[in-house]
């Protein structure tokens, strides 16, 4: 099913009504103080051990409390962490869920106690209790990570070699992946059509090319399986891929399988979060040629708005109420752009930028170990 990707576009206006979510059942003139609750999903990620780390440090520079935990992918701890930061007092809880239909009756708890939800770039669904979303243009990252397989290919209307290529997609019990996924597809959609790009393992929807707990070790397993069953007499010219950390385990199934990092025969792989590992491969030329970055400070800052603005008395600045349904409603959420790193421009975007230095990615490890 096609996403209703853009839907409409506002400012403030249109979230009037989530601004009473600062404000439980009889609660309206309490207070605030800004006590916030950070759940996020993993410290597997090198992405969420920076943004949780960077949005406690900005919500105490202002002056509130806060309480920190990772779930480490399993539910029921992140369920428990969260009711624990309820039953502490918090009046905002910034949520990176790990399951995304997993956490309507801890949530409703927080709701009749005031507690503002902010859901943070994977949206919760299935609960009438999330009040703001605070995220990237997430099909617009499938987007990017299609056009660089289409440029490094060489594909166009008048092109007439066809090529091999496999799809990946993240965890299904992250709302993401979808968007993800059908930006990419949309994108190469035109290609697969015209007969250019042809997919060998006939593996084209969600499910059977997701990844669960976006796990490289799955991702790895899953490539040395395709590659087995449809790649001893065929060439493979460009694997989709959405994460990073899924990259690297394509690219240990590729090297095992005999293919050399950076010769040219080594297919295009592409990838997202601007990991350091990864980004040592893209420099360097040994693997993954490409990320998509989304500079989490960014986000960090506009979740961190949201609540500092309810504190103030006033309504978060959002700028899309139409995209983004969680089976209860459209969510008011604020989405950022995302950016393409290749070898050419990884400097000037992630190393100029402040994000990482040029000596973490040249010492990054490797490989997942």
């Amino acid at each position: 099913m096609r996403l209703n990707r853009r839907g409409l576009l506002f400012g403030t206006a249109g979230a009037a009504a989530a601004s009473l979510a600062a404000c439980g059942k009889g609660e309206e003139s309490k207070q605030l103080t800004g006590h916030t609750g950070i759940a996020m999903p993993t410290t597997v990620s090198d992405r969420w051990v920076i943004e949780g780390a960077d949005l406690e440090k900005r919500l105490q520079d202002l002056g509130y409390k806060t309480i920190l935990e990772y779930g480490e992918d399993d539910v029921p701890t992140q369920i428990q962490q969260i009711q624990s930061m309820i039953d502490a007092g918090v009046e905002f809880l910034i949520i990176g869920a790990i399951g995304n239909t997993s956490l309507g009756e801890v949530l409703s708890d927080a709701k009749n106690k005031g507690v503002t939800i902010i859901s943070y770039d994977r949206l919760i669904l299935e609960t009438p209790d999330v009040d703001y979303y605070a995220s990237f243009d997430n099909y617009q990252v499938g987007v990017l990570q299609a056009k660089h397989i289409i440029s490094r290919l060489g594909l166009s209307q008048d092109s007439t070699e066809t090529f091999n290529i496999e799809l990946f997609s993240g965890s299904l019990d992250d709302n993401n992946s979808q968007y993800f996924f059908q930006g990419g597809m949309d994108t190469l959609e035109p290609f697969i059509y015209s007969g250019q790009i042809v997919i060998p393992s006939n593996e084209t929807e969600q499910e059977p090319t997701s990844t669960q707990q976006w796990d490289p070790k799955l991702a790895r397993e899953r490539m040395a399986r395709l590659l087995d069953d449809f790649y001893k007499d065929e060439p493979l010219h460009a694997v989709l891929s959405p994460y990073d950390g899924i990259s690297r385990g394509i690219v240990e199934a590729l090297v095992a399988a005999d293919f050399e990092p950076g010769s040219d025969d080594f297919p295009v792989i592409t990838g997202q979060d601007a990991e350091a590992r990864s980004l040592k491969a893209i420099k360097e030329g040994t693997g993954q040629s490409e990320t998509v970055f989304k500079d989490t400070r960014n986000l960090a800052e506009v979740a961190v708005n949201m609540v500092k603005a309810i504190v103030g008395g006033s309504t978060p600045e959002v700028n899309d109420n139409g995209t983004y349904d969680n089976g209860f409603k459209f969510i008011p959420s604020f989405l950022l752009e995302p950016v393409d790193v290749t070898a050419e421009n990884y400097q000037e975007i992630v190393v100029d930028s402040g994000y990482i230095t040029e000596e973490e990615i040249d010492n990054a490890p490797a490989d997942e170990g």
